[in-house]
């Protein structure tokens, strides 16, 4: 009988720092390396490549991988299931401790090899294979790693299944269950109610939105919302700003395409909506209409925005980043008038995005809100919809897979209990068949 453990190291106490452990008699499976995004001033341009991990660890902006030490085995692999920095920004803090290949899908893939070679701090040499959706790793003999397609609010997302002689684990991390996506294939149903059928151990999944009643709207809504305030903002010579996820791959192609109605030409601004939307274009998940500008340097972006003043406001749409009020992003500077491009009465700034819900972002993007107004901008709020599951999807996914047992992961301790709740009217047995762990332990099956 092989003895399977699951070992929680970080992700469990927060919603952030990803990582957990598979060990499968002494061979272990690492999942995700994430960072914690609001430890280091939450910024998706973050510059964490000089620190020391050991620092990162301290002030918990990165998974105390320190108790992999107490467990017996080796690592044989780090599997990325998704692009964001919450699951991949540790690993080139962390990944060369392990000798072990770092698998991916392939705009995952990409993503990683960027952040490796960021890094100044450490010499990162793992190989990085990526794995196309549907495709199968053969790990070892005994152990297959299965990327099955599912959607999120970045492209090439995926669950990982591992398979065993005895059984699979399914780490079923973030997704929502969107049956009309906008880029890329709806969730792979099919497969996972086959997976149901052939016997799961246990599944751990993101618990982040299980307390919210429901489910999540797809995409396409997301996508309506996008071009219904944009076209319904025509009327006007004024300027218009657009802020949303940088690695929100779908919506912003949305907003390209309102962009082309509107005959105003798309500027996309900021060092990573460079970098996501770039690598996106390069492998084909997006075309570019030919008018389209894309600057990621500071000085470029400064260049960008006084020429888009100096021409007129009217004849381009600036996507830039800033939605959460972040220091530093191109929508904080023009609030804080640090560029050419001054907002005047009637502007309008539209976010694309919700308000992370932690203390220091909502404090940030509320004084952003502020100066926004006091400038005279005209501000349209949460034109989004979620890229995580609701408590109904979450309802679905459990009674499509049947797991013998669950443990909410990606959550901290609130949302953790909304998943047990919702796994009790499924008829699971808290403490028997659903877990609530915590970082730093370990859970033989």
């Amino acid at each position: 009988m092989t003895e399977i453990g699951i070992i929680a190291v970080g992700g469990y106490n927060e919603m952030g720092r990803n990582m957990t452990g598979i060990r499968i008699d002494d061979e272990i499976i690492v999942l995700d390396m994430g960072l914690q995004l609001d430890r280091v001033q939450i910024h998706e341009d973050v510059e964490i490549d000089k620190m020391h991990s050991m620092d990162l660890i301290k002030i918990g902006a990165i998974p105390d991988d320190t108790v992999m030490k107490e467990v017996s085995g080796s690592v044989k692999a780090i599997v990325c299931t998704h692009g964001h920095l919450d699951h991949i920004g540790a690993v080139s803090k962390l990944a060369h401790r392990y000798k072990a290949p770092i698998i991916a899908t392939p705009y995952t893939a990409e993503l990683v090899r960027h952040e490796i070679s960021d890094e100044k701090k450490f010499k990162v040499t793992n190989e990085v294979i990526p794995l196309r959706l549907g495709g199968t790793y053969n790990l070892t003999p005994d152990i297959q790693i299965e990327f099955i397609r599912i959607q999120h609010s970045i492209v090439d997302s995926a669950f990982a299944a591992i398979h065993t002689n005895d059984g699979i684990i399914l780490y079923a991390s973030d997704f929502k269950l969107d049956r009309t996506p906008t880029l890329g294939e709806p969730p792979d149903f099919q497969r996972l109610r086959k997976l149901g059928k052939e016997g799961v151990r246990a599944m751990i999944t993101e618990s982040t939105n299980s307390g919210l009643s429901g489910k999540t709207p797809s995409e396409q809504i997301a996508k309506d919302l996008v071009r219904d305030v944009l076209l319904g903002t025509e009327e006007t010579d004024s300027g218009v700003l657009i802020t949303t996820f940088s690695s929100h791959v779908a919506r912003i192609n949305a907003i390209i395409e309102a962009a082309e109605e509107m005959n105003r030409i798309p500027v996309l601004l900021g060092r990573s909506m460079e970098r996501y939307i770039s690598i996106a274009h390069t492998m084909n998940y997006i075309k570019f209409p030919d008018a389209l500008e894309i600057h990621g340097n500071r000085n470029a972006v400064d260049k960008a925005l006084k020429r888009i003043s100096q021409d007129g406001k009217e004849k381009y749409l600036p996507i830039i980043t800033g939605h959460q009020g972040e220091p530093d992003s191109i929508l904080t500077r023009i609030a804080n008038l640090e560029t050419q491009f001054k907002i005047e009465p009637g502007d309008k700034v539209i976010f694309s995005a919700n308000t992370i819900p932690s203390p220091m972002t909502m404090a940030n993007r509320h004084a952003l809100e502020i100066k926004l107004k006091m400038q005279g901008a005209r501000l349209y709020e949460n034109v989004h919809v979620s890229g995580h599951a609701s408590r109904e999807d979450h309802w679905e996914l459990l009674r499509m897979i049947a797991p013998e047992q669950v443990i909410p992961s990606h959550g901290n301790m609130t949302m953790h209990a909304s998943y047990v709740e919702m796994a009790e009217d499924a008829g699971y047995v808290f403490g028997d068949t659903v877990h609530i762990m915590r970082n730093g332990e370990e859970m033989v099956l």
